[in-house]
């Protein structure tokens, strides 16, 4: 066994959760991961995974020590070889938008514990949707930095308040999500840095962005993500990341207008700079 392992969390070992303590400290190598497994809620305060050929689970990847591991081996009540155990530790192809990488994950086919299907494969989510919060904060990095479809659509009053511009390390603003007329902005997590606005919005502007973003239909995943504003990182911030990337593609002129008009003025000047140099770099002339 090496001094250093990767596991795949899912459920209560994430950024956040109730049970993070355990391997609070160490490297986390990829936020945005996925298994192939079927998710489920065992109504004892935590999901668990069942193998599959189809369904999507989504979590974190973090790179741990060999104390670590025997700590969540304890968690999850596995003893390598025992025919008893709740949960079987084993190493798995977890996909990022980087490549794939081999972890460790806790699965179970034990049918006494699997419970409601998490059919999102996604515990944050499940949980965002079943509390169902007052209010959260919301990131946006694209067209939804601007407000002239909020007003349009009759929902600019929940977008309303905004908490200010936001910085989310670890990704880059790309556009990766096709449409017939042109790319669509995403956010790739690849160690740049997206700039953005963050707003303070109630509950009901959910469905509003669950919309707008095609989650249903396989556009965009709702996802949660640290996001500093001034001298404040706040936490488990709901942003949206592309399902399927595709090759980066300049994006329409109504769309460009949309990113600038809505990041002028409110985020640094050099982010503004470099967006439009990225469109530039798209091929969109320097007049837009």
């Amino acid at each position: 066994m090496t001094d250093k392992m990767k596991v795949f969390v899912y459920g209560t070992l994430r950024k956040h959760e109730d049970n993070h303590i355990y391997i609070e400290g160490s490297k986390c190598i990829a936020e945005q991961g996925w298994v192939y497994g079927e998710l489920y809620d065992t109504g004892l305060g935590y999901p668990v995974v069942k193998p599959s050929l189809e369904s999507k689970t989504y979590g974190e990847i973090f790179e741990i020590t060999a104390e670590q591991l025997k700590d969540v081996d304890q968690l999850e009540g596995f003893v390598e070889g025992d025919e008893d155990n709740l949960y079987e530790r084993v190493i798995q192809t977890v996909h990022t938008d980087e490549g794939t990488i081999e972890a460790y994950i806790y699965i179970s086919e034990k049918m006494d514990i699997l419970g409601e299907p998490i059919l999102d494969g996604d515990w944050k989510l499940y949980r965002f949707l079943k509390e169902q919060p007052e209010r959260f904060f919301y990131f946006a990095y694209g067209s939804c930095m601007d407000t002239e479809r909020f007003e349009i659509a009759g929902v600019g009053h929940l977008f309303a308040k905004v908490k200010g511009s936001g910085i989310l390390d670890g990704y880059s603003m790309k556009y990766l999500f096709a449409r017939p007329d042109g790319g669509r902005a995403d956010i790739v997590e690849d160690g740049g840095v997206t700039e953005g606005i963050v707003y303070d919005v109630p509950f009901e502007a959910a469905e509003y962005l669950f919309k707008r973003e095609g989650f249903r239909g396989g556009w965009y995943r709702p996802a949660f993500v640290d996001i500093k504003v001034g001298e404040t990182v706040l936490t488990n911030v709901l942003t949206f990341h592309v399902y399927n990337k595709k090759e980066e593609l300049a994006p329409p002129a109504h769309y460009v207008i949309e990113i600038l008009r809505g990041s002028k003025g409110r985020l640094s000047t050099e982010y503004y700079q470099k967006l439009e140099s990225e469109l530039h770099r798209l091929g969109l002339p320097k007049t837009m």
